[in-house]
């Protein structure tokens, strides 16, 4: 389906109600095993996604399925504690429709998290990448249909869908924590199975380092709203025959878990630098 711009009104509206005077400026989109940031958000007001008017349903494992508003590291936050996928059955426009809403409530920046799994051979199982670009190439774009103009241009740029700026200011952070922040391509897959190991070769020589199934729509979304954007993978598992070994929805969970402190206060040192 293709939504009307007063459809985004309408859940936007909605939201603005629940808010009141209150007005975020960075979305937060947190991938799996990574919503507890949501959990520490300071005066929050929690609204689940399926009281928002046009709203989907997040179904996936380790995501709670609610925008939680208030403030994070200093800054006014919208975090989406957990996001919809493709592969749940949502068209790529309904995959991306909260970000759209989450502008008109003001967002200019946009935090976005994934789990993935490392194609680079030079990645562990644990480490954090900062995008530095990404690779969409095979499916439809979320901006497929009739342009809405009130969010961005026809024919939208995609020189630097993630904002330099933001990724000087990761590096800048990283160092000051001490942290080792890989950099990468992130490549989305639709899923919901694990990529092949010949399509994992695919991807490298394509130059990506992480394959996911999130994250792209997204991200695009993001660009044609004129939205600044910064993106972190966390590299959950080795990729499809980069180890000998199967793959498995716990092991993503788990290294999101074990992941946690560092992920965290890099996400939160980029949120209080901003």
């Amino acid at each position: 389906m293709n939504y009307t711009f007063e459809q985004y009104r309408e859940s936007a509206d909605f939201l603005q109600a629940k808010l009141g005077s209150f007005q975020p400026k960075v979305a937060m989109v947190l991938g799996s095993g990574l919503g507890y940031l949501g959990d520490v958000v300071e005066d929050p007001i929690v609204v689940p996604y399926g009281e928002i008017p046009h709203f989907k349903h997040s179904t996936a494992p380790g995501h709670k399925g609610q925008l939680v508003f208030g403030t994070l590291a200093g800054q006014k936050v919208a975090v989406m504690q957990g996001r919809m996928h493709h592969y749940e059955g949502y068209s790529y426009e309904e995959v991306a429709y909260a970000v759209r809403v989450l502008h008109l409530l003001g967002c200019d920046t946009l935090f976005v998290t994934n789990a993935a799994g490392g194609v680079n051979w030079k990645f562990k199982a644990g480490d954090l990448m900062l995008i530095t670009d990404q690779i969409k190439i095979f499916m439809e774009s979320p901006l497929r249909g009739e342009n809405l103009p009130q969010f961005g241009p026809r024919f939208p740029d995609s020189s630097y869908l993630y904002t330099p700026r933001l990724q000087d200011l990761a590096r800048q952070q990283a160092r000051r924590l001490d942290l080792d922040l890989k950099e990468g391509v992130y490549m989305y897959f639709p899923g919901p199975q694990y990529e092949t190991p010949a399509e994992v070769r695919m991807a490298r020589i394509l130059g990506a380092d992480a394959v996911g199934m999130s994250t792209a729509p997204e991200v695009i979304t993001a660009g044609h709203c004129g939205m600044e954007v910064l993106g972190f993978t966390l590299v959950s598992n080795m990729a499809a025959g980069v180890l000998p070994q199967k793959l498995s929805e716990e092991e993503v969970l788990e290294a999101a878990a074990a992941a946690r402190d560092k992920f965290s206060s890099l996400v939160l040192a980029c949120l209080e630098h901003l």
